[in-house]
């Protein structure tokens, strides 16, 4: 029997994940990338460990890259008041250039094709893709997976409804060497957004922060931005003081949308942030976007095998898997973000974490899922 082709637009962490899960089965797969391996990308670059059984078993090891041991969050308001607790599984830090390039040697060893180009257009007829690029390349596909990110110009020639809206939020990240506790994920708040820190390899310290654009733009340049606002926060004034960025310039996001996306667009099957987006602040949207590559591998495979038998319950089934998955996890986030960028609330909040101390793990548990196994 042929198996189904299998084209995934965009070689993130969701896309290679899937490119090695179905080349693993036996299936054709090309990935086209518009940037080369490796790079950095504006990320929180912290994995939950709920990932980690299904890495082994797609035989993903990642302990030649030495990725550091996270097991404990803390949480401080714009005031500096802190707050610490376990995490329930724990997780790792580990930066997107070396993640995404293990991952890519990883689905180039598995077979699959990589393409450093752009994707310009994607027709479906036939019951066949039709994908043009940058560079005039035409290629045809069974199925396509949409693994293009946060942004992209597909979302808008698809006429995504998030894309046309105005979004205040704008991401910043840099590396830093700082002298920080190595198993710590630490989340800052201040005003008009939250910053998060902690460690990836080789020491370094990964800073990434969601900023309220309206606020940001008040100033100058990034670095007027940090002293004057988010160093109100001593914790995080500590950090610039006495960090050394690593970066020649901080890499930016603007227009980052949590609004509502929808998991198949097109007939085209969404995964990681293109389907959607956790707030930064649950520090769990890389498990997501691994997780949701999973779901649509094992699902494809089903279906090259006709044991799903046509594209409509295909996609039905992948819908309904990801709102159970997913749905619960990104309102989580949203509700979070919206009493943690009100600074009376967020104070609110923490006296009641800091009284019952049971509420931050169970803030944790909504945002986070349980271990991932493979099914047989």
């Amino acid at each position: 029997m042929k198996s189904k082709e299998v084209v995934i637009i965009g070689g993130g962490l969701a896309g290679l994940t899937a490119a090695i899960h179905l080349s693993q089965s036996g299936i054709d797969v090309t990935v086209i990338e518009k940037n080369s391996y490796p790079r950095h990308k504006v990320c929180g670059e912290y994995i939950s460990n709920e990932v980690v059984p299904y890495f082994d078993w797609l035989g993903i090891d990642l302990t030649t890259v030495r990725p550091s041991e996270i097991t404990d969050l803390q949480f401080s308001n714009v005031d500096g008041c802190i707050l610490s607790t376990a995490l329930p599984l724990g997780g790792f830090g580990i930066s997107r250039y070396a993640l995404d390039h293990y991952l890519y040697k990883k689905a180039v060893s598995n077979g699959c094709k990589i393409i450093i180009d752009q994707v310009e257009n994607i027709d479906f007829e036939n019951n066949l893709f039709t994908i043009t690029t940058q560079a005039d390349k035409i290629l045809t596909a069974d199925l396509v997976l949409g693994a293009f990110g946060k942004r992209s110009n597909i979302d808008q020639k698809l006429q995504r409804p998030f894309f046309r809206k105005q979004s205040k939020w704008l991401a910043v990240k840099a590396h830093y060497h700082y002298t920080m506790q190595n198993d710590l994920v630490a989340l800052h708040n201040f005003d008009g957004g939250y910053c998060g820190v902690s460690k990836v390899e080789n020491d370094i310290v990964n800073i990434c922060y969601l900023a309220d654009y309206k606020s940001f733009k008040k100033y100058k340049n990034i670095t007027d931005f940090q002293s004057q606002v988010m160093a109100k926060n001593p914790h995080l004034k500590k950090i610039f003081e006495n960090g050394t960025m690593l970066f020649d310039k901080q890499l930016t996001i603007s227009q980052i949308s949590f609004d509502k996306k929808k998991a198949i667009e097109d007939h085209i099957i969404m995964i990681g942030d293109t389907a959607g987006l956790i707030h930064p602040l649950c520090g769990n949207g890389m498990a997501m976007a691994i997780h949701s590559a999973k779901i649509a591998s094992e699902l494809i495979i089903k279906y090259n095998s006709k044991t799903i038998g046509t594209r409509a319950e295909l996609e039905k089934e992948y819908q309904k898997k990801w709102k159970r998955t997913f749905k619960k996890r990104l309102q989580a986030g949203r509700f979070l973000s919206l009493i943690l960028e009100n600074k009376k609330n967020a104070n609110l909040v923490l006296k009641m974490i800091t009284t019952f101390k049971f509420i931050l793990p169970y803030i944790i548990k909504q945002t986070h899922g349980k271990p991932l196994t493979v099914e047989s």
